[in-house]
């Protein structure tokens, strides 16, 4: 399988082809891959439904209005919060704008409930993230890793959020385009995907990182190789951070000192530590203790898998923005104290990592190896995602 040329103009770039047209093949092209990703998802839910319905809960309340959910919502009504205060786990600027702004801006033109349109919302950003997860893999290695890959991200462990109110969905997308606009030398278009990528998550921080470094070389090849300099890359290589570094710098400016936003994820109990907290953590639930909750425990074996999936990242020599958004992306999730629970979700927009699992079930030669690891993937998605969100206590 040959690797495609990067950095390039894009072969799709033709004088002929307008955006619609360009637009409509790319739609064309990825429709297998949305097909499988929603059949994936659909599956999901239905199971959910299902055990939800033999416990006694519902599925609505379950996607829609629970957990951040309620938190997007709430700044979606009423705004956020002017003061620190004290009381942990309270303050609503630990939350980024950029979904709840949308949600309510739509919910200000369209019927329902704010609720009803923050969850309508997640799932058609995962439909959009799934069309970008498939561009990059067909602009990488082809139609059927493509694919895969996202069949694959529609099978995370902790997947079900893709289609509940939650960010992790329009994230995914912003990332995804980003990193496929870099990649086809659309850069005015990546710094402006990556400005509002960090309006999103915190770990914007990440794909602001992507698209600079990988700014930054393209230009000292440029230099180097005598060639002119082309001033869209030095834009969005600037611009790039700005989304998150001006959130973090107006929770300053709200709260009325500069470390604002690090005081408040303090209150919600994240804290840079290096990964010490991680370990520990890690080492207490596989040595120490006798009966660890087993969500817990698929929690640390998808953080160890993610680490070895981006050594296997790095040796199949990923294109450097993929490498620099997954290695950043993990030095903050796993080098972040606090909170220890939700780190499988926050992984979740880390689909470069599915790319050395995509390409070994593309190379195999037995066919049922693939069925094996496809399926595998999606029973144990469609299985975990309804334990997370009806059997464990907290927030998935």
């Amino acid at each position: 399988m040959t690797r495609r040329p990067w950095p390039a103009v894009p072969a799709d770039r033709r004088p002929h082809q307008g955006a619609r047209e360009r637009i409509a093949y790319s739609l064309r092209r990825a429709a297998p891959a949305l097909v499988g990703y929603v059949a994936v998802r659909l599956l999901g839910v239905l199971v959910l439904a299902k055990w939800a319905h033999l416990r006694g809960h519902g599925l609505w309340p379950a996607l829609a209005t629970s957990w951040d959910s309620l938190w997007y919502l709430q700044i979606a009504d009423r705004g956020y919060d002017s003061t620190l205060g004290t009381t942990r786990n309270s303050n609503s600027l630990a939350f980024f704008p950029l979904y709840p702004v949308i949600v309510k801006a739509v919910a200000g033109v369209t019927p329902g409930s704010r609720a009803s349109v923050g969850l309508l919302l997640a799932i058609a950003f995962s439909l959009v993230a799934a069309w970008g997860i498939f561009a990059v893999g067909d602009r990488l290695h082809g139609r059927r890793v493509g694919t895969l890959l996202v069949v694959l991200w529609g099978s995370m462990p902790a997947a079900v959020v893709q289609w509940m109110g939650y960010t992790e969905s329009l994230f995914t997308a912003l990332t995804a385009w980003a990193l496929f606009a870099v990649l086809t030398g659309r850069w005015l278009w990546a710094g402006s995907l990556s400005v509002l990528a960090g309006l999103t998550r915190p770990t914007g921080v990440a794909l602001a990182a992507a698209v600079s470094v990988t700014a930054a070389v393209t230009l000292w090849r440029s230099w180097r190789r005598g060639h002119k300099l082309e001033p869209a890359v030095l834009v969005a290589g600037l611009a790039a951070p700005l989304g998150w570094c001006g959130y973090v710098a107006w929770v300053g400016l709200r709260l009325g000192r500069w470390d604002g936003y690090f005081a408040v994820q303090k209150l919600w109990l994240n804290e840079w530590d290096g990964g010490a907290d991680t370990l520990r953590e890690m080492r207490r639930l596989l040595l120490y203790k006798s009966m660890p909750h087993l969500f817990l425990v698929v929690v640390t074996v998808v953080l160890l898998a993610s680490v070895v999936l981006f050594l296997l990242c790095a040796a199949e020599r990923l294109p450097l923005p993929l490498l620099v958004f997954t290695g950043v992306l993990l030095l903050v999730v796993l080098g972040s104290g606090g909170v220890y629970f939700p780190r499988a979700r926050f992984l979740v927009p880390g689909f470069p990592l599915l790319l050395p699992v995509a390409l070994a079930v593309t190379r195999a030669r037995r066919r049922l190896i693939g069925v094996l690891v496809v399926g595998g993937a999606v029973m144990s998605s469609v299985w975990f995602g309804a334990y997370m969100l009806l059997i464990w206590p907290g927030p998935p």
